[in-house]
This record gives C-alpha cells, sequence and structure tokens, in this order.
C-alpha cells in the first residue's frame, strides 16, 4: 500500500484543523485573560449557559470532522479514475487562477443575470456572515491587549453583518419563489427536476437566516438596547418589538440554539448534498483544460498499430472515466442550463445532458468502498447492482447526442459533459460493435471508398470539370500552390455543397488565391468516425491523410467544412500532423479586408439570417468571421435568430448523426429551420455543408417556397451579390434581382 500522501488525506487534514480550530475557540478564553477594553462591543455567549457552550464545542467540531470524512469518501472517489494532467505550472499558473476567481466571482453564472444575481446573493451573503462568524471566534480567541472587535470597529462590524444577512434572506426567498412559486414564473430547467434535497438546503438556509436574526433581535433587547447597537440596522429595529420582561433571557436562549441547529443542520447536509459544490465547483473551473483546444476529443493510443496495453477502450465502469471526469460530478450544481440548450432534449429525445452528469455520480457514489450515496432525495428506481455504467445510461441517450457543445459552453462550473458521452460512446463502439445500423453502412464507406456518401473516390475531382483553373495535383509531388483546397466528402459528392465548392473556387481565382486540389486522392478526415466513438476506424482514414499531407509539404489548407477544420486544426496534432488551417469563411473576411476580393459592387436588397456551426462556433470559437462576410454585403439587413452566437442551436447532423435517421420527437433541423424562418429572411446563410443539407430539408419540411427563401452557404450568397452588382453595373437601368437556381 502506498504511503504517499493523497488528495482524501489532505480532506482529512483539513477537517481536523477546522474542528481544532473551533475547539481552540472553547479553550482560548481559559488560556488569557478574557476582558473587553471597550464598552463598545459585543459578548460572546452572553446568556447562553455553560452546559450549552460547552455541547456547542464539542458538537460543531465533531460534525466539521464527520464532514471532512464523508468529503475524503468522495474525493478517494475520484481517485479511482484515470490519470488526467491538469498540473499547474508556470506557463498555465495565472490563467488557471483566473478559472479560479471566475469561479469564486461567479462570472459565468452572471451570464444568466436573474439566476446569477439570486444565487451570488445566496453565495456572498453565506460567505460574508461565516466570515462574520470566524471573525468574532478569533477575537474571542486573542488577549485583551490584542482584541479588536469594539468601537468603531464593532459599529462596522454589526452594519456589514446585517447587510449580509439581508442579502442571504433576499436570495434564499427568491430562490423559494423561482423553484416552488406559481409554475409559470419556473423556469423549464427547473420544472423538470426538484428533488428533495433542494427543499432540504433552502429551509435550512432560511432557518439560519430567520434564527439569526431573531437571535440578534433578543440579543440586542436583553442587552437594554445600547445605542452602539443600532448599527445593527435589521436587528435594532425588531428588538424595540419585543417587551422588556422576564422572558426575554429565555427567548434569547431558545433563538440561539435554535440558530445553532439550523447551522448544525447545514454542516450534516453540506457533504451528503449537492452543497458540496460550494468547494468542488470553484476547483472544477480551476482545473479546466485549457492546454487541449476547445473541438478536440481525448486523444488515444495508436489502435491501427496496437500500441497500447490497454484491455479496454473508451469507458463503461467508473475507472474508465479520468479522475477529472468524475470530479465533474461532485461539482454539478444541478442547475439544469446544459439540459436547457440540449437541441435533442429540446426535441424529444431521450438525452438530458445534467443527467449523464448525475447518473455517472450516481454510479460512483454507489461503487465506492465505502459507498456514499447521497441520503435526501435519491430517486426510488435508481439501484446500481454493478459499476456499470449502461445500468444507468442508455444507448439511446447517448446516440441522440450532436455533439454541439452546447452543455459544456453553457454549464457556470466547466464541467465536461460532451466527453462523457463521446467515451462511452467509444466503448459501444470499439468494445461491443454495438451503434446504431445505419453507422454501419457509413463505417463500410469510409473504409471501403474512403468517404461516408460511398461515392467513387475517382469522382472526387469531377466538380472542378466546369471551373477554369482548378489543379489536381499529385501526391506524389510536392504542393506548389499557396493553399491546398481541402473540399471535404460533402464537397465533393452532395450536390449541393458541390454549388458551394464551385462559388468558393470563383472567389478564390477572382482573388488571385493559387490553390490546389487532391481531387481523388483526399479521403474523409474521420471526423463522423470519431465522433461515433469508432477510434480505429478514425485513425486509420486519419494517418494515411497526414502522411500524405506531410510528404507533398502542405503548410496551409482551406477548408468550408467546419468539421474537417475542426479535425486537420485539433485532432491531427495528436497524430503528428500540424497544419496551417483556415476556414473559407476567416479567408474570404481576411480577403476582403485586404482588398483582394473586391466587394466594392457586391448587393443584396434582402433580409439574411446567419446560422452558426457547431464546429465553426463552440467548438473553435469563429463567430464573427462569417458576419462580417456577410456585412461587406450592400443593401443586406442582417437579422439574428434568437439563439445565435456561443447560444446557436444545432441543425442535428453533428456526432454523426448526419448518418443515422432521427425517429424520436421533433426532427432538429425543423426545429432550427423553422426559428431561421421566423426572422422573415429571405435568405438563410450557413457556412457548413452539414448545416446546408439540414437547414435546406428543413426549410423545405416547414413549406417554405424555394423562390421566396434561399438557403446556401455563406460563398453562394457572397458571389450572388457580386455578381448581381455587377450585372446592375452592365445594366444600369435594369432591377437587381439573383436568380436563386
Amino acid at each position: 500500500m502506498s504511503s504517499r500522501l493523497k488528495p482524501h488525506h489532505i480532506v482529512r487534514i483539513i477537517g481536523v484543523g477546522v474542528a481544532l480550530f473551533t475547539f481552540g475557540s472553547y479553550l482560548a478564553p481559559f488560556v488569557f485573560e478574557f476582558d473587553e477594553a471597550s464598552d463598545v462591543t459585543r459578548k460572546v455567549f452572553g446568556n447562553v449557559p455553560s452546559g450549552v457552550k460547552l455541547a456547542f464545542y464539542t458538537t460543531i467540531p465533531m460534525l466539521i470532522v464527520y464532514g471532512g470524512w464523508v468529503a475524503s469518501y468522495r474525493v478517494k472517489n475520484w481517485e479511482r479514475g484515470r490519470p488526467d494532467n491538469r498540473r499547474t505550472t508556470l506557463k498555465n499558473a495565472k490563467r488557471r487562477a483566473g478559472d479560479f476567481r471566475a469561479g469564486v466571482y461567479m462570472q459565468t453564472l452572471l451570464r444568466e443575470p436573474g439566476a446569477g444575481v439570486m444565487h451570488a446573493m445566496i453565495y456572498f451573503g453565506f460567505l460574508i456572515l461565516l466570515g462574520v462568524t470566524t471573525v468574532l471566534e478569533v477575537n474571542h480567541q486573542l488577549p485583551t491587549d490584542l482584541k479588536f472587535l469594539h468601537g468603531n470597529v464593532y459599529r462596522a462590524y454589526a452594519f456589514i453583518g446585517d447587510s449580509a444577512g439581508l442579502i442571504f434572506t433576499i436570495g434564499i426567498v427568491w430562490a423559494i419563489i423561482r423553484r416552488y412559486g406559481p409554475f409559470n414564473w419556473r423556469p423549464y430547467r427547473i420544472r423538470i427536476k426538484s428533488k428533495p434535497e433542494h427543499a432540504v438546503i433552502l429551509g435550512t438556509f432560511l432557518a439560519i437566516s430567520i434564527t439569526g436574526y431573531g437571535a440578534e433581535m433578543f440579543r440586542i433587547a436583553l442587552e437594554g438596547m445600547p445605542e452602539y447597537e443600532r448599527w445593527s440596522f435589521i436587528g435594532y429595529p425588531l428588538a424595540t418589538l419585543v417587551e422588556n420582561n422576564a422572558s426575554l433571557a429565555g427567548w434569547h436562549q431558545f433563538w440561539w440554539i435554535a440558530h445553532v441547529i439550523s447551522f448544525i443542520a447545514f454542516l450534516v447536509i453540506l457533504p451528503t448534498t449537492m452543497l458540496r459544490h460550494m468547494f468542488t465547483s470553484p476547483l472544477n473551473m480551476y482545473l479546466k483544460d485549457r492546454d487541449r483546444p476547445k473541438g478536440a476529443m481525448k486523444p488515444m493510443p495508436n489502435l491501427v498499430e496496437g500500441d497500447t496495453e490497454l484491455e479496454t477502450f473508451g469507458a463503461s465502469v467508473i475507472e474508465d472515466f479520468t479522475w477529472k471526469q468524475l470530479l465533474d460530478t461532485d461539482a454539478c450544481t444541478m442547475c439544469g442550463r446544459c439540459t436547457s440548450v440540449c437541441p435533442a432534449h429540446a426535441t424529444g429525445k431521450p438525452l438530458d445532458p445534467r443527467e449523464i452528469v448525475l447518473k455517472t455520480g450516481e454510479v460512483m457514489a454507489r461503487t465506492g468502498d465505502p459507498a456514499v450515496s447521497p441520503p435526501i432525495g435519491v430517486d426510488s428506481e435508481i439501484t446500481v447492482p454493478a459499476n456499470w455504467m449502461f445500468d444507468r445510461v442508455s444507448q439511446e441517450e447517448l446516440w441522440s447526442c450532436t455533439s454541439c457543445k452546447a452543455c459544456d459552453e453553457i454549464c457556470p462550473v466547466n464541467i465536461e459533459i460532451l466527453d462523457k458521452i463521446l467515451d462511452m460512446r467509444r466503448y459501444l463502439s470499439l468494445m461491443e460493435s454495438n451503434f446504431p445500423a445505419e453507422l454501419g453502412n457509413a463505417y463500410r464507406a469510409m473504409e471501403n471508398q474512403g468517404n461516408p456518401w460511398a461515392m467513387n473516390q475517382g469522382e472526387r475531382g469531377d466538380w472542378a470539370n466546369d471551373i477554369d483553373g482548378v489543379e489536381i495535383v499529385d501526391p506524389g509531388s510536392p504542393l506548389t500552390a499557396e493553399y491546398l483546397y481541402w473540399v471535404g466528402c460533402a464537397g465533393s459528392f452532395d450536390d449541393k455543397n458541390k454549388k458551394v465548392t464551385q462559388s468558393m473556387a470563383k472567389l478564390l481565382r477572382r482573388a488571385g488565391i493559387d490553390v490546389a486540389i487532391l481531387g481523388p486522392s483526399e479521403m474523409c478526415t474521420g471526423d463522423s468516425a470519431r465522433r461515433s466513438g469508432n477510434e480505429y476506424l478514425f485513425q486509420m482514414l486519419a494517418m494515411p491523410n497526414i502522411e500524405m499531407l506531410d510528404g507533398m509539404g502542405v503548410k496551409k489548407i482551406i477548408t468550408q467544412c467546419p468539421h474537417c477544420f475542426n479535425t486537420l486544426q485539433n485532432e491531427f496534432p495528436q497524430l503528428g500532423g500540424n497544419f496551417e488551417v483556415v476556414h473559407h469563411t476567416q479567408l474570404l473576411e481576411e480577403l476582403i479586408a485586404d482588398g483582394r476580393l473586391d466587394v466594392s459592387q457586391a448587393t443584396l436588397e434582402e433580409r439574411i439570417t446567419y446560422h452558426d456551426s457547431c464546429y465553426l462556433g463552440r467548438h473553435n470559437d469563429v463567430y464573427m468571421a462569417p458576419r462580417k462576410v456577410v456585412g461587406a454585403i450592400k443593401g443586406i439587413e442582417i437579422v439574428e435568430m434568437p439563439r445565435n452566437g456561443t447560444t446557436g442551436m444545432c441543425c442535428g447532423a453533428g456526432g454523426a448523426r448526419m448518418w443515422m435517421e432521427e425517429s424520436i420527437g421533433t426532427k432538429v433541423n425543423d426545429e432550427r429551420a423553422r426559428e431561421a424562418l421566423s426572422t422573415g429572411a429571405t435568405r438563410i446563410a450557413t457556412a457548413c455543408p452539414f448545416c446546408y443539407i439540414m437547414l435546406d430539408d428543413g426549410a423545405k419540411a416547414a413549406g417554405a417556397d424555394e423562390d421566396e427563401v434561399k438557403v446556401a452557404d455563406l460563398a453562394i450568397h457572397l458571389l450572388d451579390a457580386i455578381e448581381a452588382g455587377e450585372s446592375k453595373m452592365d445594366h444600369p437601368d435594369s432591377p437587381l434581382s439573383v436568380s436563386f437556381d
């Protein structure tokens, strides 16, 4: 057995240390002379019998040790996970500190102002109250000459304490109304998931607040309403309502004991309910993975060459996850933001991202040694007979995911939900060959024909037959062009997207950009294989591509597919392929800004809305380049959909969903297309071949007339605008019109 100090040992040491400090508060006055130096102060434990005082100073430390021990078992569960290098180094220390500060200051929570302000009032109000109590205890332990809580310092102390209590109470009442008030007041994510432990937590906090003011009220009255206590601007007015009689002492003791019992209840539920996120959430934010690109999946060993000693791949049991993924489950606040933005959940699919996290945590807790499941509000149907994730997480949940990353993006405590889903997909695909039948067709096509469309590789360059100046290079020769144009499978084979490729080629020629394509030598990057868990097939496709590109000396790559863009830029480096990759919207923005692409005549007197691609936006933070391209067109009216930018809704094709049937609930693309049409736009712009296909199909399903609404890639819209403007210049008396053919 290793003697190395482990994280759960540290938690126990901290618990014991805090307990000893608390008990020291009881002993200190017996060691040091106790005599207040000023009349303007507060007597500690005034009117509290010595027996009650002794009980307080023995019970509280024992509960703190208990909490530390229970928390240490949670931490011990994290240690069951696989290694995950989240070390703090000189290089990342500043960034880590910023992430931690964002967690402590609630910066991510405040992205939703209502809930953020409410939570901040509870959090900061409670922390200040805890600090006020700690200051009182520290002052209590000091020798007379060193005591500081008197005079004006005490007046400020009293004011701060009552202010924090008021803020805390308002926050608690606000939270109760949000969760248990009229049904239509409650956010959707709260309506669908309120547990008994939420009521216990809010009730405990409310009791702490009410009993605290009650004890203060009777203490001030018992002390004879001293003038300096007016700084306790809540307690003092309440004390004026109390009659000065012999029962004051008894009432003060009653409220003081009730306040202590409320605090004891808090200490009991702190390590056993979601309240533990007070500690785990800032820690989780501090440990955010910023070294791995946002869009990259976790790397795996070389499966093609068998360069691994691993016996299983992916995640099926708790030990298959990393320790950080297990920490995630204890950092979850159950806020439900992830659920509220999940496109699969919104359209009636079984996936609920919050439940993925909570179910992982349940399996971890129930199969630990000892088991540490929360005793409050555990659903009766939850049974974990074995350490097996698929007893709690259904395959339908996992395969509903579009990998849009909306859940990860909105999580206020940086929980990495998508990684868990994809790791479980890896297990199903690699270990059990258990995946939707339609995926099998795509896998075979990628393996045998180099593309998921099952098209002849020899036809990859056919789109260029009608375009002058497109060079198809021999992969055995060095690339002499400035850029390699990585067309992608959709851009090569899908009829809609071949028009995008042709439009882009024309725009590049106008800008004088020297490009070449691989034609039949280009193979699928393997994005869909990897997102569906088939890492072996991904590597089988990626490695020859990397070898070919390296052999040609390729440095710069253009692509119109965000999935290719993400894989080439963020995931090929895991296998040794390092290239400079730009998305076509980024290059178009640059060419327009530099004046190399002349858009001075580009005109469209229409209304347009832009749909954010998940793999361009949330996975790679490219939001403004496409909008700047659209903004360069004269006469255009840009209107945003309600869900745009970081909150944009997925088209439904990511995560290999492009190749799977959608038979449950509403189709995601239909939902998104209706939102786009609701803007009144006559043009819907995309920047992804999958988005183009899905939104075009969705618009047709919604009954949109192709002559009234044109769904197309930005490159097509831009070329339309340029050609329309030039046509207007050549025929100034003709009305401006653009064919939707």
